[in-house]
């Protein structure tokens, strides 16, 4: 494969850069966090309007085409900004799935006004270790009656409707478009690691009907969204990791400690290169996860499935030691909550423990990798 990113892939990421250098500044970060819920609306709006939104999404529904590289292209750049807008889990976890497995009355109802801007569909496929859905539904006429608490979905307190699997009674798997008006569906806004707009969904005997289930086989779509929202995820750590990076090198070089700067020190240096290393790894991980998405016919689904996984290892455990030394190299200024520093590492720590921790994710690495031979052992 070809590392390098295409060209239409290196145009979503400079306009994404423009967009969220001018909209996503650090002040106004700030202010959404503490007077906006962790929404900003206007940066919405404005990705939006740019088809930012529906960059990954087929053009036979409104999208740019531009697949899992142009979303990569432009999460990465959220990252960079860590810009409080859903884009991970509204474009992988819901417009994506919808598109592709949703009936003709859900995508029309549903995938333009996403591109559009003027409604929010939020994905909930996070799920304990082991499992890939936190809830059930029984059997009746016409459809399921619901029940669980989904514990943190982001953006569920500005979102209209939400992206669910359903572990149904005779233990198959449903997915369910549920909008969040529904009876017996209660939103209650949480506080996020990130400071990102949450909120938890509790299922109080909700009836769905089949209208209100995508009628692809529920298993494969909850396997086939998850990869992407992995590589979703290991996009915007990236992003995080490598801003972080940035804003550490830049503060060692100038920070002067016994007549010289701090990044002279070896110890500096070698703790930066590592952090450096894993970026690099995770750069390499996510945009390889993303290409076998984007070239069915030399990848595909089955060779995504591990890679997918290994992406997200590495935005999980090298991700958080990025953001770590990051903390660790500014000293007593990476705690002051009015340097910018610190909230990169918050957002290392959201992506790093959304969708399963390092130890869970090499977990499902484990059982999708073929069994390695044994050194010495005949072929």
């Amino acid at each position: 494969m070809d590392f390098d990113l295409t060209e239409d892939h290196a145009e979503v990421r400079d306009l994404a850069a423009q967009i969220l250098g001018d909209l996503a500044q650090v002040e106004r970060v700030v202010e959404v966090e503490r007077n906006e819920g962790g929404f900003d609306a206007r940066l919405w709006e404005t990705l939006a309007s740019s088809g930012l939104i529906g960059i990954a999404l087929s053009e036979d529904v409104g999208g740019a085409g531009l697949g899992m590289g142009g979303l990569v292209a432009l999460l990465e750049q959220q990252g960079r900004h860590v810009a409080p807008v859903p884009l991970w889990s509204v474009v992988a976890g819901a417009a994506l799935p919808l598109a592709e497995f949703g009936s003709p009355a859900q995508v029309e109802q549903w995938v333009g006004p996403i591109i559009e801007g003027t409604a929010i569909v939020t994905g909930a496929f996070d799920a304990a270790p082991g499992q890939v859905a936190r809830l059930t539904g029984l059997a009746v006429d016409g459809g399921l009656r619901v029940t669980g608490e989904l514990p943190q979905v982001p953006a569920a307190p500005v979102a209209q409707a939400v992206v669910v699997p359903v572990t149904a009674e005779d233990g198959g798997l449903r997915v369910a478009l549920v909008p969040l008006d529904r009876a017996g569906v209660t939103v209650v806004p949480v506080a996020a690691t990130s400071n990102e707009s949450a909120g938890a969904i509790v299922f109080e005997d909700v009836v769905l009907t089949e209208d209100d289930l995508l009628p692809a086989d529920g298993a494969t779509v909850t396997a086939w969204t998850r990869r992407r929202l992995r590589i979703a995820l290991a996009a915007v750590a990236l992003g995080v990791c490598e801003e972080d990076l940035r804003i550490t090198a830049a503060y060692t070089s100038e920070r002067v400690q016994f007549g010289r700067p701090v990044s002279t020190n070896q110890a500096v240096a070698v703790r930066a290169t590592d952090a450096y290393l894993d970026t690099e790894a995770i750069r390499l991980t996510t945009h390889r996860a993303a290409w076998l998405l984007d070239n069915p016919e030399q990848g595909g689904e089955e060779p995504a499935e591990p890679a997918s996984l290994v992406a997200k290892w590495w935005a999980s455990v090298g991700g958080l030691r990025v953001v770590l030394a990051g903390q660790h190299l500014h000293g007593g200024i990476g705690a002051d909550i009015d340097y910018p520093i610190h909230r990169y590492f918050l957002w290392g720590r959201q992506v790093a423990f959304s969708f399963g921790s390092g130890d869970a994710i090499a977990a499902e690495l484990g059982d999708v990798l073929p069994t390695a031979p044994r050194i010495g052992a005949p072929a």
